[in-house]
């Protein structure tokens, strides 16, 4: 526990407010590298390059195959993974597992038609192994939440998985079903980080950027305010208000995946970000996660904690819901199961 603050934690600043639209911060995008995102998360307009690097073509693995999506199933070798990364839902009181203003109520079956998501249990099943339920048989959930305004373009953040002080803004991002387009920051990486210190004049993380507002910011404790203010209802969960002791329990949350999503491996730069459908409480996204950030791939990540409408959105699009999911317009793979997402990353974009 005490390697893992001593390489995240870093001493309280005060917050940082710069106009995205400066002439310095254009200067910088326009130096490091520049990402364009569309005001639809998933639109593959969104695109990523370097002034340095030729443009790169990528393609799906040889003899690549989407994987079926299966219940409750865990890869051979990768149960102590999921074990590990489970962890933080205890240590957090599961934040970020549930909306903003979530509610549920037990229902017919009938009640809700087969084309919508919903909690079934018995009859035809909508279920995946990151909804941690009783099982019951015979019983639809219906689920709802109650959303504040939305951002029309996507907000950005620049993080790493391995950060106490980024995983609470994820937390919050989570409660408030924001879509996010994160630039991973590694230790060691070339792209991003340094783009941090040239934006707000030091690498401390997570730093966001709200291209609706002009407003960018560090200090996790200051962009939870922000966002609830901005896109909720100003309320913040208990659980992310308790200075210190927030901070550590993100910390021991971390133990069971010490040093994953901390360090860069050597990987090419994507054109465009990719999309992955996740939340912050589920095991399965986190692993994978872990390996989008050591690898510095930019990605959209569309919340869809429990309650969120993006979970009937994603049971559209796919023809089932289950996270996470992840959608490559680099290659035009979309795929679920987590231990494969991991492997397809690997061997699409490691150098």
């Amino acid at each position: 526990m005490a390697g893992i603050l001593a390489n995240t934690i870093l001493p309280p600043q005060p917050p940082i407010h710069l106009p995205v639209s400066s002439s310095r911060s254009r200067s910088i995008r326009r130096t490091l590298v520049m990402v364009k995102a569309s005001s639809k998360p998933s639109d593959s307009s969104a695109s990523v390059s370097t002034k340095s690097s030729e443009p790169v073509a990528f393609t799906a693995p040889p003899n690549f195959k989407p994987p079926e999506p299966q219940r409750f199933a865990v890869k051979p070798g990768k149960l102590f993974d999921i074990l590990g990364a489970s962890i933080g839902l205890l240590f957090r009181f599961g934040t970020g597992v549930f909306v903003s203003g979530y509610s549920a109520s037990f229902v017919s079956e009938d009640e809700v038609p087969p084309d919508q998501y919903a909690f079934r249990l018995g009859g035809k099943i909508i279920l995946t192994a990151n909804d941690l339920m009783m099982l019951c048989a015979g019983i639809t959930l219906k689920e709802s939440s109650k959303l504040g305004p939305r951002p029309e373009k996507p907000i950005e953040i620049y993080e790493f998985e391995g950060c106490p002080f980024c995983r609470k803004v994820r937390e919050m991002v989570g409660v408030l079903d924001l879509d996010i387009l994160y630039y991973p920051c590694p230790r060691g990486s070339p792209n991003f980080r340094p783009k941090v210190n040239q934006m707000g004049g030091k690498q401390q993380f997570p730093y966001m950027v709200d291209p609706n507002t002009g407003v960018s910011m560090y200090e996790s404790d200051g962009i939870i305010k922000y966002l609830s203010e901005k896109y909720g209802d100003g309320t913040v969960p208990l659980s992310l208000t308790l200075g210190p002791l927030t901070a550590i329990t993100a910390g021991f949350a971390m133990i069971g995946r010490m040093g994953k999503g901390n360090m860069y491996t050597p990987a090419k730069l994507p054109p465009k970000p990719l999309v992955f459908w996740a939340y912050e409480g589920s095991p399965f996204c986190k692993i994978v996660r872990e390996v989008l950030v050591e690898l510095e791939l930019p990605h959209i990540q569309r919340s869809c904690a429990r309650g969120s409408p993006k979970r009937h959105e994603l049971l559209q699009k796919a023809g089932h819901f289950q996270v996470p999911y992840l959608e490559d317009p680099n290659t035009g793979v979309n795929m679920f199961e987590s231990a494969e997402i991991i492997e397809y990353l690997k061997q699409t974009y490691a150098a």
